[in-house]
């Protein structure tokens, strides 16, 4: 493999947490006055940090969201989490050749630690990472699309950037792998390819990452 160091995104790349979070996202933000739909809340926030949530909504429409917006939106998605959460088909797969190769890998989310603790959880993924390999955008203060949480996590790694590859679903990722200095691999379950401009390369299954990444 010509990569020292395979980065995934979370939400929607190892675990299938973008349709519950976004339809929970959508429907709160439309319960406080700002409505927004399902495909609006993937346009504007999908692979982003909670801050873009909150940055977005005061410019649209001059005024905060309450103070406890994020702990009750958490404490939604979290329960739902557990009851529905899946893991993406084939991510288990991908992580058993990079273990059987020899490659290391992490996941670097704009989650939250807690929620991708949560989803890891309830998928069965835990297994497969060390706490040492998750990294999260609390712990650099800027999301995606700022590139700090790639170079964070590559830092932490012991990886350069340029033999890093990143394995992201959404827009925002893309152009933070991007800034980075790395490969990007853009999975296209839910967002098309011409959203995902700019990588390496796409895919629409985890079976095609395998053979990128082989």
């Amino acid at each position: 493999m010509r990569y020292e160091l395979v980065i995934f995104d979370n939400d929607g790349v190892l675990v299938d947490s973008e349709p519950i979070s976004n339809t929970i996202l959508a429907g709160y933000l439309t319960e406080l006055g700002h409505p927004t739909s399902y495909e609006e809340s993937l346009r504007d926030y999908m692979g982003a940090a909670m801050h873009r949530v909150h940055d977005l909504i005061e410019e649209q429409g001059g005024e905060k969201l309450p103070a406890d917006f994020d702990d009750t939106f958490h404490s939604r998605v979290f329960a739902a989490f557990r009851q529905e959460l899946q893991p993406v088909p084939g991510a288990e797969e991908v992580l058993g050749d990079l273990v059987a190769e020899g490659v290391p890998y992490c996941v670097a989310s704009s989650g939250s630690h807690e929620r991708i603790r949560v989803g890891h959880l309830k998928t069965g993924l835990d297994q497969w990472f060390e706490e040492e390999w998750i990294f999260s955008a609390q712990d650099v203060g800027r999301g995606k699309p700022a590139p700090d949480l790639f170079l964070h996590a590559a830092d932490r790694m012991g990886v350069p950037p340029e033999r890093c590859v990143v394995i992201e679903d959404s827009p925002l990722g893309v152009e933070a792998a991007r800034a980075a200095g790395m490969d990007v691999y853009g999975f296209t379950s839910m967002m098309p390819a011409d959203r995902l401009a700019g990588v390496t390369g796409h895919f629409s299954d985890m079976g095609q990452l395998r053979e990128l990444l082989a």
